[in-house]
């Protein structure tokens, strides 16, 4: 019955493939010879969620148990959200059409703060208690997140029975057995979440209790009944022997990125001290060369992409990117497959990278100096000087290229107007090194600058500063403005109203649970989309429950501060955190993890060093 009310609605939207399933390479079960059920939900919509590395590596990894399920579950765009709420369709999965509240887990993953309220609202739409005290002791189903926004889950406390912390491959497993053995015994779903506890790398909110000073701060958290005090992410030492899928969905619609990946390292050796996934995703561990080969092609040869992504956070940084892209070139010009580097350093790139990605299609070149002058570099450790950003555009000009995107930071800690005006300076001195480059191409050179304001995020050393205030930002953009030649260099400005409310999700308390529900009941949701965010709504919420945005968001954090996610261990020490805070405001830079190990502490799960 519920198939045909989806089939009957589908002509009334945009992009119907989005919510019919029945692509290439989807998994479907007998469900008869099911024993777990997982309902792998992204909080935005299909284009989005289906360039999620993160959601191919699971989906793959759990459906290779014959017993176990997971479907992909998106959120709809508004037009069909409505048909849905009008015809009473349930939130359901695409592989079986079935509704997600049928689920044993209903998991979500957490990339950004801007998706909590559509987190609810697919709950909502499943038909499922928004609040996790709703849910009563039935056991199933269970609402479950990981992700990177796991190192700050507690704006999100109220609302899910656990989260898993750092890598999942083998923790979910361990989490659906568990399940599989508690739920045929006929266990509660409170005596699951105390026995799903002892797992490492599982958090249940639940089972610790928080007290807060007059002030608004953490005074302190509480484990109960026999939670451990301190939970520690979960870690795939061995990328080589980590599980990596040889095929993927392959949707029918374009998407956002619409390529393969494969994934060439995790962790980062550079320890940008604004960078949140370059301290929480370490220890830095790479692929072997070979592995990436067989891999990659696996990818493209099982599913016709003629685009490969070589994903990681610094890809440049693998110690054998040449051999990579050597093992690959051949095999990319014979099938006429893109080879794409999307994060590149401008410190480590060179002529033969260029032309072994450029081999088979030229586009556009993007670089990340995040500040516009050497002494705000160094305070934020970038560790690019503006010879190597010089010499990086010179090799792109001369190669043929005519499009580069500078990505910059504004209101980075320390930052003043000089600074901002660099930003403009240095993109104007790019449009000047074009037209003095022998053999570059004809024409105008397309120079974007694009910028963000800066987010203090958890296990960072900046996550003590304080965001500068939404008029600071604003008057600093329009500084930027006025001192840039828009003939040729063009401006991409991020919106300040949502980066305020990132800030105070991305370190925020289970306070911030009242504001989240409130915002959502007054119609806040797929709100990383700029049509879609309304600043008032949230100001409003927070005005209700109590709570000034400014205590979040900015003002300075002293090092003796218990912060909300004092109880969970990403093997950065916070010791090492407040040295390279004070290093940042003395303008001191810290070698790479490559040339000395800082101390950070992420060696612990290795057993070793690094390096």
């Amino acid at each position: 019955m519920l198939k045909e009310k989806i089939g009957s609605v589908l002509l009334e939207v945009q992009r119907p493939s989005r919510y019919c399933g029945g692509e290439v390479g989807q998994v479907v079960k007998d469900k008869a010879k099911v024993d777990v059920r997982f309902a792998f939900c992204f909080p935005d919509i299909y284009d989005v969620g289906m360039s999620h590395l993160g959601m191919k590596i699971l989906y793959a990894r759990i459906n290779e148990r014959e017993n176990y399920w997971c479907e992909r579950v998106f959120a709809p765009w508004t037009d069909m959200e409505a048909v849905m709420r009008r015809e009473g369709i349930p939130l359901y999965a695409l592989e079986s059409l079935d509704p997600v509240k049928e689920f044993d887990f209903i998991g979500f993953t957490l990339q950004y703060e801007m998706s909590y309220t559509t987190i609810l609202h697919m709950l909502s739409l499943a038909q499922v208690p928004v609040l996790q005290r709703e849910r009563g002791e039935a056991i199933a189903p269970l609402v479950v997140a990981g992700g990177p926004c796991c190192c700050d889950p507690e704006p999100l406390a109220d609302f899910f029975d656990l989260f898993i912390l750092g890598e999942g491959e083998d923790v979910d497993l361990e989490l659906m057995d568990l399940y599989h053995t508690m739920r045929d015994a006929g266990a509660t779903r409170s005596a699951f979440l105390r026995k799903a506890a002892e797992i490492p790398g599982i958090y249940v909110p639940s089972l610790y209790d928080v007290a807060y000073h007059a002030d608004g701060t953490v005074q302190s958290i509480t484990p109960k009944d026999g939670a451990p005090a301190v939970i520690t992410k979960r870690v795939m030492p061995d990328l080589d022997k980590a599980y990596y899928p040889d095929h993927v969905v392959v949707p029918y619609l374009e998407i956002v990125h619409d390529r393969v990946s494969v994934e060439v390292l995790r962790g980062c050796i550079r320890g940008c001290r604004f960078c949140q996934a370059g301290f929480i995703y370490r220890p830095f561990r790479e692929k072997s060369p070979e592995v990436v080969c067989r891999q990659g092609k696996a990818l493209c040869d099982n599913t016709g992409y003629d685009e490969l992504s070589l994903s990681s956070l610094s890809t440049s940084d693998h110690s054998g990117i040449e051999e990579i892209l050597d093992g690959l070139l051949a095999y990319s010009e014979q099938g006429h497959v893109h080879l794409s580097l999307p994060s590149l350093r401008v410190d480590n790139f060179s002529e033969s990278v260029l032309k072994k990605i450029s081999a088979v299609r030229k586009s556009g070149l993007t670089f990340a100096p995040e500040a516009g002058t050497q002494r705000l570099r160094d305070v934020i450790n970038k560790n690019v000087t503006e010879e190597e950003i010089m010499r990086t555009c010179s090799i792109a000009f001369a190669a043929g290229y005519t499009q580069v995107k500078l990505y910059f930071m504004l209101g980075l800690p320390t930052e003043t107007d000089e600074d901002v005006l660099g930003i403009a300076a240095l993109a104007q001195k790019v449009v000047d090194l074009f037209y003095a480059t022998p053999g570059r191409a004809k024409g105008r050179p397309q120079v974007t600058i694009s910028t963000a304001t800066f987010v203090p995020k958890p296990f960072t050393p900046f996550a003590f500063e304080p965001q500068v205030e939404k008029a600071e930002i604003l008057r600093r953009q329009q500084l930027l403005k006025k001192a840039v030649d828009p003939k040729y260099i063009k401006t991409s400005l991020h919106v300040s109203d949502v980066s305020l409310v990132e800030a105070v999700l991305a370190r925020g308390d289970r306070r911030l649970g009242a504001v989240l529900y409130e915002v959502w009941k007054n119609g806040g949701w797929l709100e990383s989309w700029e049509e879609q965010f309304r600043a008032e709504r949230w100001y409003d919420a927070f005005a209700k429950a109590g709570l000034d945005p400014a205590f979040y968001a900015n003002r300075i954090r002293p090092y003796e501060e218990t912060e909300p996610w004092a109880h969970l261990n990403y093997m950065v020490s916070r010791s090492f955190l407040i040295r390279e805070n004070r290093k940042a405001h003395a303008g001191e830079t810290t070698p790479s993890c490559r040339q000395q190990c800082a101390g950070c502490g992420a060696n612990q799960c290795l057993g070793g060093s690094c390096f």
